[in-house]
């Protein structure tokens, strides 16, 4: 071996090597100073040292392999780690979007329709001649059943979840045959204890049954850790429970609490006050609808328009084929909607003599075997 090569062999071996502090899987290496000797071949460009680095990872090799240019006697090899807090890469945020808050009033108040309160008087005149299954079947008819307060406003919360596109009639059945399936009560603490398929079971005749089941138990959940397992007071943070609107909160305040803070828009509301040409524009959803009504009819009549109105929708002004001949406003001619054509009464066949019926058949044909 020459003496350059002892030199240089001797200048390697004397590098010392330690863990970094700042990953155990990476190696630092420090060359110490190292006095070359002088000989005659000292003008020679001297050899490049050859550094061995053990590290676990190639990807840190990679993104620190510019440090190894530095002409600093140590050198250091750091793994970039994920939980660096000057990484630009931000986490994302486990929390939700914040919900926004249901809208009580128009900028502009929509007017007042003309002639509207003789046909809302009318209409209440209608409805105290006939019986409508809101008026036995309807979600203030849950609660009665209960004697513990927080029960009584979680019955009308439950029936009301229930209610959405289903008759009052499979709703008000629905609802015993779950106060029943749960131990007779109808509590947060009960629907959190039973299971799945007992409320499906109790529930199955309702529409969208398996949405609702789950509803019901995220809901319970939701009152029992964030309310106290009872019936929140205001609109925004009853509609940020599961399966809960506008229509079914401002219905809930008004029965579970006696507070009037707006009108419930169902579809009944929604159809007829269209029908009756309140809107200057028709309305497309129920919402448009509360926030029109809400900005001229009085405050006092906020609290029973629902339940005239659907009554109403149920007995005489139906979505299909309404009973115009038998209701007043289409007679006084208050209704832009209302059909005056009298139906068609069906067509009555003309009964033929067997007379007519030979001579339709055509000739008469006598056939007679020879025997």
């Amino acid at each position: 071996m020459s003496p350059s090569q002892r030199q240089v062999s001797g200048a390697v071996s004397r590098l010392s090597m330690r863990a970094s502090p700042y990953h155990s899987a990476v190696t630092l290496f420090e060359a110490g100073n190292v006095d070359q000797p002088s000989t005659s071949r000292s003008s020679s460009p001297k050899p490049s040292k050859r550094i061995k680095l053990e590290v676990g990872s190639e990807t840190s090799i990679r993104t620190r392999s510019a440090s190894l240019r530095k002409t600093s006697p140590t050198l250091k090899l750091e793994e970039t780690v994920s939980e660096d807090t000057s990484s630009p890469v931000k986490a994302k945020s486990s929390k939700k979007p914040k919900q926004k808050p249901i809208p009580r009033s128009l900028d502009t108040p929509h007017p007042a329709p003309p002639h509207w309160e003789e046909v809302y008087d009318l209409i209440k005149e209608m409805r105290a001649q006939v019986v409508a299954p809101v008026d036995t079947m309807g979600c203030e008819q849950a609660q009665h059943k209960e004697k513990d307060p927080k029960n009584r406003r979680f019955a009308t919360l439950v029936s009301l979840m229930l209610s959405s596109q289903t008759k009052d009639e499979v709703t008000d059945a629905a609802v015993n045959e779950l106060r029943a399936a749960v131990g007779g009560t109808l509590s947060v603490a009960a629907i959190i204890s039973a299971d799945d398929s007992t409320i499906s079971d109790a529930i199955a005749k309702v529409g969208f049954w398996r949405r609702k089941t789950g509803y019901l138990k995220k809901t319970a959940l939701r009152l029992r850790d964030d309310f106290d397992s009872d019936v929140p007071k205001t609109v925004d943070e009853l509609c940020s429970l599961p399966g809960v609107g506008p229509k079914m909160a401002f219905l809930t305040l008004l029965v579970a609490w006696n507070l009037n803070h707006g009108i419930g828009v169902d579809v009944h509301v929604h159809r007829i006050t269209n029908r009756l040409g309140w809107h200057q524009r028709p309305t497309k959803k129920p919402e448009e609808t509360r926030l029109n009504l809400q900005s001229w009819l009085p405050v006092e009549l906020h609290r029973e328009i629902n339940h005239v109105l659907v009554g109403f929708g149920q007995t005489i002004c139906a979505p299909v084929r309404p009973k115009c001949d038998s209701c007043t406003l289409s007679t006084k001619g208050l209704c832009p909607s209302a059909n005056t054509t009298p139906p068609k009464s069906p067509k009555k066949r003309k009964r033929q003599s067997s007379t007519d019926l030979e001579r339709e058949s055509g000739p008469k044909i006598d056939i007679a075997i020879e025997s």
